[in-house]
Parts: structure tokens; sequence; C-alpha cells
């Protein structure tokens, strides 16, 4: 699978970091894409920050240089994780000002797979209108709302609810989390 992950400066790094720990380079084609304030975030809640595998394709967000924002270049999917309420929204209003904004609406422009992990709360009416306008122009909206069903017992667990959310929707398989009423062996 060809993907584009696009990591703004939103609480949450745990989450961009986890979904590139679960995509492995050696199936998946990754451009990673960050925004001026990701990695800044990232030093602040990730002990050595942000970790990208070297095999990954790395660009920041002020260039056009890059093949995933033309509609001619194919490309599978694209998630934004975390997703920052000012991307969203410049994103639902068509605002192609940077390479995570433009890469979104060439992915809503091609009806390709566009995910976006907002992790904001709580929302005022103009936010909650953006998320309304992006399902309506096709994009999947996977809120940073993590479930407890399992009974996570770290942080990284229970952002694994959302990635693995993520990862569903991709239609990457995947074993970070247990399903609901899944059994636990299975049966003889």
């Amino acid at each position: 699978m060809k993907l584009v992950v696009a990591i703004t400066g939103a609480s949450g790094a745990i989450y961009a970091q986890r979904l590139l720990d679960a995509l492995r380079p050696e199936t998946h084609d990754v451009h990673v894409c960050l925004s001026p304030y990701a990695r800044q975030v990232a030093e602040t809640e990730l002990d050595g920050g942000l970790q990208i595998p070297p095999a990954f394709t790395t660009v920041g967000d002020k260039t056009m240089d890059v093949p995933f924002v033309s509609g001619s270049a194919k490309f599978d999917a694209m998630v934004i994780i975390p997703c920052s309420m000012g991307t969203l929204g410049r994103i639902a209003h068509g605002y192609s000002d940077s390479t995570i904004t433009r890469a979104a609406d060439v992915f809503l422009k091609e009806k390709r797979k566009l995910i976006i992990v907002p992790r904001e709360t709580p929302w005022n009416l103009i936010q909650a209108r953006n998320v309304v306008a992006l399902l309506e122009a096709g994009a999947t909206l996977i809120p940073a709302m993590p479930s407890f069903y399992h009974r996570p017992q770290t942080v990284s667990e229970i952002a694994d609810t959302v990635v693995a959310r993520v990862l569903d929707h991709l239609g990457v398989p995947h074993d970070l989390i247990k399903r609901w009423k899944q059994p636990t062996e299975s049966p003889e």
C-alpha cells in the first residue's frame, strides 16, 4: 500500500508514533509529512521525540515538490494523525496552503481514502461544522477517542485502540488490540 501519513502539531504525537510503528516498510511505501510544529510537540510528548523509520520518505509541510500533492500520482490513502482543528478547518474549506492541506484536497477530489484523526476537545460549533463538511466530502473521521473495554494497562495500549481503528479503515491487518467479545483462545 502507498500511504501518506501527515502529522500536525496537535497534541497526541503518540497516535502518530504508534501508527508509524505498525506500518512495515517492507510492506508499505510510506511518505511522512510533518507540519512545522509536529516535531516540537512530539519532543514534548514522547521520550526521544518522533521515531520515523529510515525507509519512510519524510518531508516538511512547505513543499509542493512531492508526488502526493498531484492527482496524477497514485496513492492509496492518506492519514492525518493527529490533526489539529486548524488543519481540519483549512481542509474543510479548500485552503490548500501547505503540503498537508494540498494533499488532503487531492485525496478528496480524486475520491481516495482520507482518514483524519482530530485530537481536540471540546469542539466549538465551527469545528463541528468543519467535521460535517469533511464527512460530506468523503473523508473518514476517527476522533482520538480511545476505548477501554479491553482494560489497557499502558498509555501505548490506550493509543492503540485508536490506531487499530485507523489500520482497520486502511485495510491493514494488525493485532494491536483485543476486539470486542473476541475469544482469548481459539475454540478447539
